[in-house]
């Protein structure tokens, strides 16, 4: 098999094998390894990787598109689809296929269908500060005040906490595995104000803070990386669960990355500009920000006023 511009023989499969392998090259993380084998061998390969590259169609992507929304979530099957274009690119750059098919098949948007996003309320985000376990406060208030990802709480260092500026740097992140790494992207880089109580908060934990090789602000009980599912399972379900936000079968509400979300809702609240809530939680663009919060910043009363006043400098005498 060879990757020549003419070549009949190089199939979906062949094309993914050196794909990833370009990838490992480039050195992505280990988390981001995992998923992109995982599309390649659960979905990708059983599917169309016996097709050849020079005869896969639209047709054939749409059937494997299709197959994906019948037999997985609508999720996986846009995750499959960006991963197969970027197989048939990297072909591409090898010259092994002229045009890139999969860029031709769109899944549309199913907003209609989507649930409405819930977000916690004031007076939840009140409980679960108040509630918290003083061995915990600390990286449940900045969970909740800054809107870091918590990725970005699990990999914070002490030397990032400027106390004198009253400034967090998120620099970096722990990822799945608990190894350490740079943030998801170069917007993530980015600097939050701390209000006075964290501060506080912050400053009264580092003396108890246990320690270890990477300094962290949030560790295990020995020092090192503490994993998602521990701050889940062992520190917030039960918070949320001693404060009652539960939904009606009793379980908890809300996922760790509420928090991120109640976070930006404050900030909304407080009339920050939307350039500046994309700022202060690292997203890439503004339209993600608005996707996720525009709701928030819509305002019925204030809307009705300003309907109020069109009509009065319309129709005034």
């Amino acid at each position: 098999m060879t990757t020549t511009t003419g070549t009949p023989t190089v199939t979906i499969s062949d094309a993914a094998k050196i794909w990833l392998d370009r990838c490992e090259l480039e050195k992505l993380e280990r988390a981001t390894m995992h998923s992109y084998r995982g599309h390649v061998k659960n979905h990708i390969e059983p599917k169309i990787g016996h097709l050849l590259l020079k005869d896969l169609s639209a047709v054939d992507v749409r059937g494997f598109l299709d197959h994906m929304l019948r037999e997985s979530t609508r999720a996986m099957a846009k995750k499959c689809l960006t991963t197969l274009r970027s197989i048939i690119s990297a072909a591409q750059e090898r010259g092994a296929v002229l045009h890139n098919v999969a860029r031709d098949v769109k899944l549309r948007r199913a907003e209609r269908h989507d649930p409405d996003r819930v977000f916690p309320t004031k007076d939840e985000i009140k409980a679960l500060i108040a509630h918290a376990p003083e061995r915990h406060k600390p990286l449940i208030m900045t969970a909740l005040l800054t809107g870091m990802r918590m990725s970005e709480l699990r990999g914070l260092t002490w030397d990032a906490i400027d106390f004198d500026r009253s400034i967090i740097t998120v620099k970096q992140r722990a990822d799945r595995y608990c190894d350490m790494g740079n943030t998801k992207s170069r917007s993530s880089r980015r600097e939050i104000p701390m209000g006075p109580l964290l501060s506080t908060v912050l400053k009264a934990w580092k003396p108890a803070c246990p320690t270890g090789e990477h300094n962290l602000v949030f560790p295990n009980g020995v020092g090192n990386v503490e994993t998602h599912s521990n701050i889940y399972n062992r520190i917030f379900k039960p918070l949320m669960l001693s404060c009652r936000i539960v939904d009606g079968q009793g379980a908890p509400r809300f996922s760790l990355h509420a928090m991120r979300h109640a976070a930006a809702s404050l900030f909304i609240e407080q009339g920050w500009p939307p350039k500046k809530i994309q700022t202060m939680l690292g997203h890439s663009s503004i339209t993600m920000t608005y996707d996720v919060y525009g709701h928030l910043f819509h305002d019925p009363a204030k809307d009705v006023d300003l309907m109020g006043e069109m009509e009065r400098g319309l129709l005034a005498a």
